[in-house]
């Protein structure tokens, strides 16, 4: 079965938002599981489809993944791309759909994006450190890693997220 992507319809965002939420819930990339904050900005999809653009990946006409593409032109989605460079945020896949490929056709969505846009130089993510399936992807469709901008979203905790990043 092939994977379609497209832009996220509004009636698909609470079930988005729950795959987002489910994945970062289920590999335990949350520090206070269903009491963290940052879960309700995974189930939030109108607010980051109000600054960006989120894609979806469908598998036999079922969600099963999406991602936040932030263009080269910034915004308040942005985290750490610079000028010129887009941003990939939220990267999810439900886990019964792993390993088949949705992972990597989103980012690849998002690539091919980014090099559409004539002013992009480049795509930058973060990613926390145990995500090694991720990982995988962004090394395989050509990412390295770029350690001197890895950061962290909360200052004062100890907590960084990694960075790549991919320059045209």
């Amino acid at each position: 079965m092939d994977i379609e992507i497209r832009a996220a319809d509004p009636t698909e965002y609470a079930t988005i938002g729950e795959i987002t939420a489910q994945a970062y819930l289920l590999d335990d990339l949350l520090a206070f599981g269903e009491s963290d904050w940052y879960l309700g900005e995974l189930r939030d999809v109108a607010k980051r489809a109000a600054a960006a653009e989120v894609l979806v990946a469908l598998l036999g006409g079922e969600p099963v993944g999406t991602v936040t593409y932030v263009g080269s032109a910034g915004g308040l989605m942005t985290n750490l791309a610079r000028p010129g460079e887009a941003e990939i945020r939220m990267l999810a896949v439900a886990r019964a759909a792993r390993g088949r490929g949705a992972g990597e056709a989103l980012v690849r969505a998002c690539l091919d994006r980014a090099r559409a846009t004539e002013d992009c130089t480049g795509v930058v993510l973060s990613t926390q450190p145990v995500m090694h399936a991720a990982h995988r992807i962004y090394e395989r469709l050509g990412f390295v890693r770029a350690p001197e901008r890895d950061w962290r979203p909360i200052e004062g905790d100890d907590f960084t997220l990694v960075t790549y990043e991919l320059t045209f």
